[in-house]
Parts: structure tokens; sequence; C-alpha cells
């Protein structure tokens, strides 16, 4: 197959394709595999969606086994088999062991589903409309969670203003500035000229604004924060959850309770698309049919999800999780200094960022481009695409875990060193080459 058809065909908004134009026919594990046989070792891992590996066999063929026996489906959200088995196992084997209490509510497909059936949940729940959410993060494409989602091109090409939302700033943003402080000031002044929110909602590691981290006791302070003025606390658990910053939900490090925890990505095990909202039960407030869809009820979802986690707890991923963060740690560590002592990283788990903001624009748009042509998948994320976003599957196995570091490595000892050297001259670097 050719390109030309997804040039000539497809809508130009394709976006993923443009910064790896191969075509991909089979995965495996860690690894995308082209038409022509070539394999790539994959750190994208589907956004998020495929922590347990492509095609991973415990969870395939639990979903062949229900295909090829007639199981349904498609059922919107009537009762089934499938969907009552994948409740019970969550509630046995997740929520409960954590002392967690929350119905399941499913909003649909996606992720962004999830968000604004929390939006609704949050506005009717407390009856305002306001929400507080963090610069620096992505939430969703439709129109209530990108009025949450800060990014201009995202924002500007809806074509219609995004209000009922007020954005402060992330606490790593200004390190002189005491975001709680600020948060309780501008909730607390009659003049601030911010209306009092129904929720807050945010990433406890920003995955699209550049893995950026709010400590542990900045979580239990905005948890306190949002008791003190009424409002309830929502994370977006959507590519943080199901184990990629080495615990299952990414906001157990600051033993805190949201009141609502919105999930998709790897929840559908293998790539099926799948979303949650859990709504502690006194915040269960829609009535039936305010918010629906009708591939909330896709049956095969719940069928890898539920496969998903036996798989998970079956092989201690979380555990191994752990263990492979502290690899890409300890080899970050030890070999990004010694390209530019000033190159900072960052990270939780499997869910690691190198920030080259500090270098000329560019900079990782060429370190993305030279993984590619040595067959690794990365991607970028952070202000102006600035963070080299490393997110492996949860199941690599170290070995292969240490090859797409060392390709990383090669390729950003190249671009930070001519990125250096030309800064060091005062002259400008070679970027003539154009990188989607």
């Amino acid at each position: 197959m050719e390109t030309t058809v997804f040039e000539e065909f497809e809508s130009n908004v394709r976006s993923y394709c443009r910064k790896y134009p191969v075509i991909f026919s089979k995965a495996k594990g860690s690894l995308l595999i082209d038409q022509n046989g070539i394999e790539y070792i994959d750190f994208l891992c589907g956004a998020g969606s495929c922590n347990y590996g492509h095609n991973n066999d415990y969870i395939k063929e639990k979903v062949i086994e229900y295909l090829q026996s007639d199981g349904l489906v498609h059922g919107l959200d009537m009762y089934s088999i499938a969907k009552g088995e994948f409740i019970q196992f969550m509630q046995k084997n997740i929520l409960q062991p954590r002392g967690l209490n929350y119905k399941v509510l499913f909003p649909g497909p996606t992720g962004t589903n999830a968000v604004e059936a929390a939006l609704k949940i949050a506005r009717k729940a407390k009856g305002r409309s306001n929400v507080l959410a963090l610069m620096g993060g992505f939430h969703g494409m439709t129109l209530g969670a990108l009025a949450l989602t800060t990014e201009r091109s995202a924002r500007e090409a809806c074509g219609v203003a995004l209000g009922n939302v007020t954005h402060v700033p992330h606490p790593t943003m200004m390190k002189n500035l005491d975001t709680i402080e600020y948060i309780d000031m501008i909730l607390s002044d009659d003049h601030s000229g911010v209306d009092k929110p129904a929720a807050i909602i945010l990433e406890s590691v920003q995955g699209e604004g550049g893995i950026n981290i709010v400590s542990d006791q900045w979580l239990r302070d905005i948890r306190a924060l949002c008791d003190k003025h009424d409002m309830l606390l929502i994370l977006d658990e959507i590519q943080t959850g199901c184990g990629r910053t080495g615990a299952f939900f990414s906001f157990e490090r600051g033993g805190i309770v949201p009141d609502i925890v919105v999930m998709a990505k790897s929840l559908g095990g293998i790539g099926m698309p799948c979303s949650i909202a859990l709504v502690k039960p006194e915040y269960d407030v829609l009535a039936p049919g305010e918010h629906n869809g009708t591939f909330r009820g896709f049956q095969l979802s719940f069928v890898a999800g539920k496969a998903a986690l036996e798989f998970m707890l079956r092989e201690h991923v979380i555990e191994e999780t752990v263990r492979k963060g502290k690899i890409v740690q300890d080899y970050l560590a030890a070999n990004l200094p010694l390209i530019d002592p000033d190159l900072n990283f960052r990270g939780l788990g499997l869910m690691w960022g190198i920030d080259c903001g500090a270098y000329p624009a560019g900079t990782a748009q060429q370190i993305r481009h030279l993984c590619f042509e040595n067959r690794l998948i990365i991607e970028l994320s952070g202000r102006e695409d600035s963070v080299v976003k490393l997110m492996p599957a949860l199941t690599t196995d170290d070995a292969t875990l240490i090859q797409g570091l060392e390709i990383v490595r090669n390729a950003v000892t190249q671009v930070i060193t001519a990125a250096v050297a030309s800064q060091a001259t005062g002259e400008e670097p070679d970027n003539n080459k154009s990188f989607a």
C-alpha cells in the first residue's frame, strides 16, 4: 500500500502519521511493525492506551473466546454479563482494597466523554457553572473538556468562545507562587472576580502539558481546599491511570480520595475504546439518560478491561513498573548530564519527559525525528512541543527498554550537542529541516 491513498482521501486533520510516515501493519508487545516488516520500538504506547503491550496474549485470548461464543458486542447501557463481571472485578480487586467507594458511570468510549460527564455531575451537584483547571492541562477535545484544556491551537480550532472555566497556575510554573494560597485567595476574596466553582479538575502528572508533576503534599492541600470551599475534586487519570505512574491511580501517592475520577485509554486493555467516571455515591446525581452515548456499552471493552486487570495483578505489573521506572530514572540521571548538565528530565513510573525548552526552537522535533530514523517511536508534549515524552509499555522487557533509551540518548546527544555549540558561538543552529 502507498501513502497516497491517505494523502488524497483522508482529512488534513491527520496528525501522528505526519510524524511517523510509514504504513504499519502489525504490532506485538513493545514493537510496531510496518508493511515491509521493519520493527520500531514503541515508546508512544497508543498515547497511553496500550500499557500492557500490543496484542497482549492473555487479554487477546479472552476477547477471541468471547467473540467465538457469540457474546453480546453492542449493548447500550443494558445489563450484560460482560459489564457485570467488569464492575465486580474492579470493585473487589481495585477499589475496595484501596478503601474507595465509587459508583461506576459508563459515559461513552473516550476520555473526553468521561470528562464531560464529570463536569455535568459537578455542576448539577453544586448548582454552579464555574470550574477551576490548571494551566498546562489537557482534558479532551469536546467543548466542555476543551474549555478546561489550555493548549492555544486546540482552543482556537473550535471556533467558539470557551467559558465557565477559570485557569490557575500549575504549581511548577512559578516557583515563588504558593498556588494553594493563590487559589484560596481568589475563592475567599469577594473582589477577585472569580465565580465560586463547582469543582477543580487536574492531572497529578500532566501528560500533554509536559510531564509536570504536583507533589504529594500539594495533592493533600488541594483536597483540603476543596473541602474548605465546598467544591468537588476531579482527578483526570485518563493517561496516568492503570499503573502508568507506579500505582493504579496516580493520586494514591498523596493519600487522598477524589470526589470523581475519570479514566480511559488503557482501561480497555489492548486499545479497546472504554472510559468510566468513578463517582462518590453522594454525587451520583444524574437522572437516567442525562448523559448517554450509543457506544457506552461496548462489551469487548469490558471483556478486555477485566482481562487487563487480571493480567496486571497476576503479573505484578505495577511492581514491575516501579522497578522499570527506576531503570529509566537511573539511565537518564547517568547519561543526560554528560550531554549537558543543565538538561532537565522528570517523571514517575514509566512516564518521563526530557525538557528541551531551554534550547533553540525545533530541538525536540529533531530528537523525535532522529529517534524515528533509528526505529523508535516517541512523542512530544509541553509548551511548543519542547518535551520529549517517554511512555513505553509497562510490559516492556528490560533489554528493549534499554535499547530504546540508548536510541533516545544518541539522538539527544547529537541534537543537544549541536544546540549547545551554536549557543556558545552565537551561530544559528542548523534547523532548516522541517519536522511535523
